[in-house]
């Protein structure tokens, strides 16, 4: 197990190291770079910047220098926790990030438990009482959550909250706590919020999930091993969750690794739309504004979420599923 476990890390972290070239080298393939973007900006507002001062810019940040260089250079300070100076802020990107990261893996995380604690028990109630109202109606509430975007979901969900209650639901905190230091009552704040959002993100992976479950624990269920059980006069219950359900958990398990950077990414027009401290606005104000080290370092991130998120599912199939033989992974 710990052998399995080591070779999944080292392989993760060369994904890593191949995620950030690959994002840093595709947010720069654009044309034009930061400098090209704010005199762009400047000269919509009636300024213009002289060639000079463009020039310093490019020098400042290291425009002009080869990709290669730009990246090296980069990675150094990424090595020891630096993560560079991001232009559109004036500020380092640990800062400009800072408490929204852990806001974003709050939510995701929120979401993610929040979809596994609806998908498994309607899709198990969905299998085991196939052509039941309650499985057409699952199946029902799983195509509406598959179709709905998630930020027009938002949108509805703010217009009842206004109307019928007379509240603005948005954000993850009321706003005398917005900008106060934390404490007691400012947790339990956050978590009155937090539901809402992690409803709305994990809305469309818990209806995929519910019909997965339901679909693998439907085939489980008709295989031998099922039938052999109940002869031996297990209780239905034990028939269900012993064997098949721990066996029907691998899409489960399986889909964490892109289910949390999906999360993320899927929260931008969310964030917007419900004025949630995450980093998917700033992943889109950094793309537009060709702020490399922000954008590089919040794609990189995702990444690293991404390969955690697979060495965790990893981890899970074998301890789920004992017919996964680790001497030949």
């Amino acid at each position: 197990m710990l052998a399995y476990i080591g070779r999944r890390f080292v392989l993760a972290i060369f994904t890593v190291w191949a995620i950030s070239v690959l994002s840093f080298v595709i947010i720069q393939l654009p044309p034009g770079d930061y400098v090209s973007s704010y005199i762009a900006q400047m000269a919509s507002m009636g300024s213009v910047v002289s060639d000079e001062e463009a020039q310093a810019l490019r020098i400042q940040y290291g425009l002009g220098q080869p990709v290669y260089v730009q990246y090296v250079k980069w990675m150094k300070q990424v090595v020891v926790g630096n993560f560079g100076m991001s232009m559109e802020w004036k500020r380092p990107v640990t800062e400009v990030i800072g408490a929204r990261l852990w806001m974003t893996v709050l939510i995701s995380v929120s979401a993610l438990i929040l979809t596994w604690i609806l998908a498994l028990p309607i899709g198990i109630y969905s299998a085991v009482r196939q052509y039941s109202f309650g499985d057409y109606l699952a199946t029902f509430i799983g195509f509406i959550g598959l179709a709905v975007p998630n930020f027009l979901l938002a949108l509805v969900i703010l217009y009842f909250g206004f109307v019928l209650f007379n509240a603005h639901i948005g954000g993850l905190f009321s706003p005398e706590l917005q900008d106060a230091e934390w404490s007691a009552a400012k947790v339990w704040d956050l978590a009155k919020h937090l539901p809402i959002p992690a409803l709305i993100l994990g809305l469309a992976g818990t209806a995929q999930q519910i019909r997965i479950m339901r679909a693998n624990l439907l085939d489980e269920l008709r295989k031998p091993y099922v039938v052999t059980a109940r002869s031996k006069g297990l209780t239905e219950t034990r028939v269900i969750l012993k064997y098949p359900v721990r066996v029907a958990l691998n899409p489960f398990a399986s889909t964490i690794g892109y289910t949390l950077p999906y999360i993320v990414s899927g929260s931008i027009i969310v964030s917007l739309v419900l004025g949630l401290p995450t980093v998917g606005p700033l992943l889109l104000k950094a793309l537009i504004a060709q702020d490399m080290f922000l954008a590089g370092t919040i794609v990189l991130l995702l990444g690293v979420m991404t390969v955690i998120g697979t060495l965790i599912s990893d981890i899970l199939l074998v301890w789920i599923d004992p017919r996964i033989r680790l001497e030949e992974t």
